[in-house]
């Protein structure tokens, strides 16, 4: 975990996003021992929050393992309500971001930090 690089660049809490329901990321969450971290894991289970942002992962490849509704792999700076930065993991042989998700680590990220 990169908690103290994050918090050296001001950041006091990480987010996991993921489309699913608050059961699923509250076993998830615990499951990774994240109990005194600044990880918060929150579920998106209709995909409102990530059709919102267009960050809906539509490839027919993915989708057809996946199904429809998942939200891209992507990392978000976000300082007082405004998004500063928007990372995605993607690539044109890669949709989903699993072959190569730099972008949307935390040092992906962080490199858009200043």
């Amino acid at each position: 975990m990169k908690q103290d690089a994050l918090r050296g660049k001001g950041v006091t809490e990480v987010i996991i996003l993921a489309v699913n329901d608050g059961a699923v990321m509250m076993n998830w969450a615990k499951s990774q021992k994240t109990a005194l971290t600044m990880l918060t894991f929150l579920g998106d289970p209709l995909s409102e929050f990530t059709k919102a942002l267009d960050l809906e992962l539509t490839h027919p490849g993915p989708v057809s393992v996946l199904g429809p509704g998942r939200c891209k792999r992507f990392a978000m700076h976000v300082v007082n309500g405004e998004i500063k930065a928007v990372n995605v993991s993607e690539g044109p042989d890669d949709p989903a971001g699993d072959k190569d998700p730099s972008a949307s680590l935390a040092d992906g990220i962080m490199a858009t930090m200043k």
